[in-house]
């Protein structure tokens, strides 16, 4: 994206609202309303392969209003993305310091999408950090990655997951100094339980409430009871879990409600404070 195209009057528009989405006057969630402003573009941005139906419905009736002025793209179609606005996809506040990641993960899309990990050196100043595996940067971009959150008038937030594996002793002194809302973690296998437990033993400092752990449910076969028992452990190991309920990249699959109540449950922290879990 060049200069003249920042300074475009970009319509954005999303299928679905999330804890993502941007708020301003010129984002919208579904179909044209009432009142539309004037635009030189408007973007379908799509973030998940599920929502690609009715994404391209949706560009199919704001075209009606933008003629020759709608464009479709998004990570569910594996857009690339050669730099990152802030607030223009995602809600201001959010940044991104990395891209890709160096695992290959049979559940994730994000070495397919993004490739390995490379450190972006111009990033934008934000408090929440979305990089899918931060921890796999340098040193010296971990330094200026926690040297511009200092700089920040809201408390950080580790929304992209910060990896177990690699929370060492020198990672868990940066956390210790800095002002923090939430550190996100995994626990996805029941092999990742012990890294987990490893790296809350080096951040004690941080309660409960600030440690959040992303907890995939039911890939692979696993059955309700197993996954009942990672959250189990995940809790007593003193995160609490985000539970979410495993899509392949074909199909949306709809779960029974047993599992459905089972994500609730452990993905929501006033349920899980108002229950002792």
């Amino acid at each position: 994206m060049n200069d003249f195209e920042l300074k475009k009057i970009i319509v954005r528009v999303f299928p679905r609202t999330t804890s993502m989405t941007p708020a301003d006057p010129l984002a919208f969630v579904g179909d044209p309303p009432l009142w539309r402003p004037l635009a030189d573009e408007v973007h379908v941005s799509v973030t998940f392969t599920w929502d690609r139906e009715e994404g391209e419905r949706l560009a199919e009736a704001w075209e009606a209003f933008y003629p020759g002025k709608v464009r479709i793209g998004g990570p569910a179609y594996a857009s690339p993305c050669s730099r990152f606005v802030p607030g223009t996809y995602i809600k201001p506040g959010v940044t991104f310091t990395t891209r890709g990641c160096n695992k290959s993960c049979p559940w994730c899309l994000v070495p397919t999408h993004e490739g390995r990990l490379r450190e972006i050196k111009d990033f934008a100043p934000g408090h929440v950090i979305q990089d899918n595996n931060l921890l796999q940067a340098s040193r010296s971009h971990l330094r200026k990655v926690f040297a511009m959150l200092h700089q920040q008038k809201r408390a950080a937030v580790f929304a992209g997951g910060l990896d177990a594996t690699l929370l060492d002793d020198w990672v868990a002194e940066e956390l210790r100094g800095m002002r923090i809302r939430e550190v996100f973690l995994a626990a996805d296998t029941e092999g990742a339980l012990r890294p987990l437990e490893r790296a809350v033993s080096k951040i004690e400092f941080l309660q409960r409430r600030q440690l959040r752990c992303y907890v995939l449910l039911a890939y692979g076969g696993e059955t309700i009871e197993q996954a009942r028992a990672r959250l189990e452990r995940v809790w007593e190991i003193g995160c609490m879990p985000f539970a979410q309920l495993y899509q392949p990249l074909e199909r949306w699959i709809d779960y029974p409600p047993e599992w459905k109540a089972l994500a609730r449950k452990w993905s929501r922290p006033a349920i899980m404070l108002a229950n002792g879990r």
